[in-house]
């Protein structure tokens, strides 16, 4: 070996050995913390809520109606609820952001609320874009992800919106979509998607992964298994794909796996069923089959698995949103996103530990990606 092949050989030992005993203090940091949380700590940790399902004063049919609402600010009711109720993460929907001064304000008093909750916002682009459709904000709009032609536009867009979220307060930026708009009667994600060819979604949801994450904004894949097949809105009932999984392979997963190979710390389940696939007519956000035996083992995800939306139609027409959270772990999933009754999920969790439906263990494991979150 010459001389300049030994000190790049060194100079590489180096730097592998600076990253590992990084992690390993990560590593060491995350289990004091976990050690130190009481069970409730780490119940409040699996879920991701809206600010209205702090205050018990506010009653809603359906997300649709919380837009009269308008709650912009922490009030006491709120501050209450969640000295008993810790959470996770807190998300932030267009009706609760106002203009800079107001936005500022809110985010300051929720970091300030027990459980150091992560914010979030679905900030993809085009017509779901809560702050960029906002005209107090004079952000940069675009016309949809389908309108962008190469993966360096993406990637340009990706770093403009995670720039403007971590200067506002964001830590989580619930996109990109990795879905293929094959279906061309798909109500719910249309030009949502990047394209309906898999391998050229698959580069742009790349680089959309890595854009945010230039930007200090963590990512999330969504909606897996896929809902660019589905004709049905998920917000509203049942919505099946029947491809197998092959198929799924074929097309589908093709840009998941490109997103969690860019390194996205974040997978979204879609509601969606599967039967070709788990041999049931369950939503995927609840099949281990889906969560554990597809996108943890063939798709070799660590990160952490959300729920969509447990409010959502395609769950409340089915089940009882407390059990659904308990079905939702026991399938595999971290974090329960957007439920209407958070102090009875809470609890139904709680008990699912307390009665041994659910171990400790369990909860720990989610917990722990949770805090990596935290610390990436």
């Amino acid at each position: 070996m010459d001389k300049m092949k030994k000190y790049l050989w060194l100079g590489a030992l180096a730097v592998a050995g600076a990253l590992f005993a990084s992690c390993n203090r990560e590593a060491a940091l995350i289990e004091e913390e976990l050690s130190q949380m009481t069970l409730r700590e780490k119940v409040g940790q699996l879920f991701y809520i809206r600010p209205e399902s702090l205050d018990p004063e506010i009653e809603y049919a359906t997300s649709a109606d919380l837009p009269d609402v308008r709650l912009q600010d922490v009030n006491g009711r709120m501050k209450e609820t969640a000295s008993r109720y810790p959470m996770g993460g807190i998300v932030l929907f267009a009706h609760n952001i106002r203009d800079g001064e107001q936005l500022a304000r809110f985010v300051a008093d929720i970091r300030a609320l027990p459980g150091a909750p992560l914010l979030c916002v679905d900030e993809e682009g085009g017509r779901v874009a809560r702050l960029a459709n906002n005209p107090a904000f004079g952000l940069p709009r675009y016309e949809s992800m389908a309108a962008f032609r190469s993966p360096g536009e993406v990637k340009e867009a990706a770093f403009t919106i995670g720039s403007y979220l971590k200067r506002l307060g964001f830590d989580i930026d619930f996109a990109p979509v990795a879905d293929v708009n094959t279906n061309p009667e798909n109500i719910v994600i249309g030009n949502r998607a990047f394209s309906d060819q898999p391998k050229d979604a698959a580069k742009k949801v790349k680089a959309y992964v890595k854009g945010l994450r230039k930007a200090g904004v963590l990512g999330c894949l969504k909606h897996f298994p896929g809902h660019g097949d589905t004709q049905a809105d998920t917000h509203f009932g049942y919505a099946v794909s029947g491809k197998t999984w092959e198929e799924m392979a074929a097309c589908e997963m093709i840009p998941f796996k490109a997103g969690i190979r860019a390194g996205a710390p974040l997978v979204m389940t879609a509601h969606i069923a599967a039967p070709a696939v788990t041999g049931s007519d369950i939503p995927s956000t609840l099949s281990p089959e889906v969560l554990q035996g597809k996108l943890r083992g063939e798709l070799g995800f660590e990160g952490a698995i959300i729920t969509d939306a447990l409010e959502m139609g395609a769950i409340t027409r089915q089940y009882s949103v407390p059990e659904a959270c308990v079905l939702a772990l026991e399938a595999g999933v971290d974090i329960l996103l957007c439920v209407k009754d958070y102090p009875a999920c809470f609890e139904a969790v709680l008990a699912a530990v307390q009665e041994g439906r659910l171990t400790e263990g369990r909860i720990d494991e989610s917990v722990r990606r949770i805090l990596r979150l935290k610390t990436i």
